[in-house]
């Protein structure tokens, strides 16, 4: 096969290019509204969630708090979703939430965020009966319906990566809670730097899902552990 020379490849791509002026300043033009509409979803999550974050120390009182899966790695949360559980244990130790609500990903066998979570928040010394497990996060948008629709949660303080905060929580005010978030901070990797690129495109996924409001992957019955959780400081 011959590979063409660069001095072609060059040739081919002036001819490409617009020859006249105005052409070119038409498809400079296409090519900015374009990036402005690939940033508009991520101007709104960042829009809906102004005002809304905090530090653990700043975060306000709530109910719950509500800790998305962030991956396992040998069955152990990774470093991101550990640095999650341990802000979680933060806002129960400083009496700012009294139930913590784990939504992940057990849609295969092998794989349990929810009860890996469970069992972190429980060695940092969350009490198991404050820890109420949610079976079917798999996105960010399903684990705040199922919050709202499913374990009754109206209001609530998000723990997730910096990165995510933003959109987590203005999908979960758009499922109808009033939602707060702290958003943690860990090493400045590849990993983080991926994340941060991720949030562009998910943004435009997480305004499509605030506009039609699609079911999540499995809904399923109401469940009390919320409300039990609470309930039973009040015993």
């Amino acid at each position: 096969m011959r590979i063409p020379r660069p001095g072609r490849i060059a040739r081919a791509l002036r001819n490409r290019m617009p020859r006249t002026v105005a052409a070119r300043r038409r498809t400079v033009q296409a090519v900015m509204a374009l990036c402005v509409l690939a940033l508009l979803p991520s101007t709104w999550t960042h829009a809906s969630a102004a005002g809304r974050l905090r530090t653990t120390a700043q975060a306000p009182a709530a109910g719950v708090a509500v800790v998305f899966g962030a991956g396992l790695w040998d069955g152990r949360p990774t470093p991101y979703l550990a640095s999650r559980l341990d802000a979680a244990v933060e806002l129960y130790r400083a009496g700012k939430v009294r139930a913590v609500l784990v939504t992940g990903d057990n849609g295969r066998t092998g794989y349990d965020e929810p009860d890996a979570m469970r069992a972190y928040l429980t060695r940092h010394g969350v009490p198991d009966g404050r820890v109420v497990s949610d079976f079917a996060g798999f996105d960010t948008w399903d684990s705040c319906v199922r919050a709202r629709e499913i374990f009754g949660v109206r209001r609530a303080v998000l723990v997730s990566q910096s990165f995510h905060i933003h959109r987590a929580v203005a999908l979960c005010r758009a499922a109808g809670v009033d939602a707060y978030g702290v958003g943690v901070d860990n090493k400045h990797d590849a990993t983080w730097y991926y994340g941060g690129a991720r949030e562009v495109f998910a943004a435009g996924k997480a305004a499509v899902d605030a506009v039609f409001e699609p079911r999540p992957t499995f809904l399923g019955p109401k469940e009390e552990g919320v409300s039990r959780a609470l309930g039973a400081l009040a015993d």
